[in-house]
């Protein structure tokens, strides 16, 4: 484990900062909002960080209190890594960051990875109490891949990839043109419903709102 390292100011952004700032924190903690995850999975979803960066990141984080391992019961039998209520709480700085960072996505370059589920944190700032009013489970379906969002979420993964683990309350499908401009800002989630460039289906109270707004 890396010994802590303080900027030594009296300041709570600076204290943040020495549990957070570290390269990768902030981004293993936007994997691990989608609830329980192995090492291997959050390897393959970090792509870019070594092995040895990534275990001391979740050993920094276990003992600052953001995170927690535990082993599956059987026939699962692995160890999974998973926010505790203080690293839930991440939840709208990750949110506020996203947003002040849309205007620099700009057009993806040529070595940028994506997953499908990285849209999953846009989006749900845009559904979250803002689109439509509406809570309940939305299941996503892009070109890359499939996800699911708890919208209005109180407790527990606020979204999780591939499909949604029940009935949802609405589908949503498009492209990933359409959720880029959704997740830069210059396109609103009922003005793309609108123009038929989302299509809403399911009969929950959510996909109603969508519909209908």
């Amino acid at each position: 484990m890396s010994p802590r390292r303080s900027y030594d100011q009296y300041c709570s952004a600076a204290r943040a900062l020495d549990t957070v700032g570290d390269r990768w924190t902030l981004l293993i903690v936007r994997e691990l909002l989608a609830g329980p995850r192995r090492y291997t999975d959050l390897h393959a979803d970090l792509p870019g960080v070594s092995t040895d960066v990534l275990a001391s990141r979740l050993k920094d984080m276990e003992r600052d209190g953001l995170a927690t391992r535990r082993r599956l019961p059987p026939p699962g039998a692995a160890y999974v890594y998973e926010l505790t209520g203080r690293g839930r709480g991440l939840l709208p700085v990750l949110q506020a960051l996203g947003e002040w960072g849309e205007g620099e996505l700009g057009e993806r370059r040529p070595t940028d990875a994506l997953r499908a589920h990285w849209f999953a944190l846009p989006l749900l700032r845009r559904l979250d109490g803002k689109a439509c009013g509406s809570a309940g489970l939305v299941e996503v379906r892009l070109d890359e891949g499939v996800f699911h969002l708890y919208v209005g979420a109180q407790d527990g993964p606020v979204y999780g990839d591939g499909p949604a683990p029940g009935e949802p309350d609405a589908r949503l499908v498009l492209d990933t043109d359409t959720c880029t401009a959704v997740a830069q800002g210059g396109l609103g989630v009922l003005d793309a419903v609108r123009a038929g460039r989302i299509e809403v289906g399911g009969d929950g109270t959510l996909a109603k709102a969508l519909r209908e707004a």
